[in-house]
């Protein structure tokens, strides 16, 4: 299943000087605390994250998202039919994909608040 990206949105939903999605503004890996720097796509000064609109990077999440899920069943199937040969990777496998569905719902009902938020706000 292919998510197309959004496209067409107008000039006010540009925020100039931001660049691409993955623009942190100035996060250096050498000196960053709270980890930012190490995640895939919030690395860089503004410009130079991973190219595409926020649809893009959305549509990539969620194929990887997918793939998780896929390797999860796959790896519970062949624990079922008695070939798998290491049981604590099915585990790994499955609790990773438990938690990037949690993460992704997360994401969504955060994602859900924030539009509801932007429509209740008076003007």
């Amino acid at each position: 299943m292919t998510i197309p990206a959004i496209s067409g949105l107008g000039a006010e939903w540009q925020i100039p000087g931001l660049g691409s999605v993955g623009g942190v503004g100035g996060v250096d890996p050498a000196t960053d605390p709270s980890g930012v720097a190490g995640v895939a796509g919030l690395t860089g000064p503004a410009g130079t994250g991973p190219s595409g609109s926020f649809g893009d990077v959305l549509t990539q999440q969620i194929g990887n998202l997918t793939n998780l899920q896929d390797s999860a069943a796959t790896a519970s199937q062949s624990l079922a039919d008695g070939t798998a040969t290491d049981v604590s990777s099915v585990v790994t496998a499955v609790e990773k994909a438990q938690l990037a569905m949690q993460l992704a719902g997360q994401i969504r009902t955060k994602g859900s608040e924030a539009v509801n938020d932007i429509f209740h706000t008076q003007i």
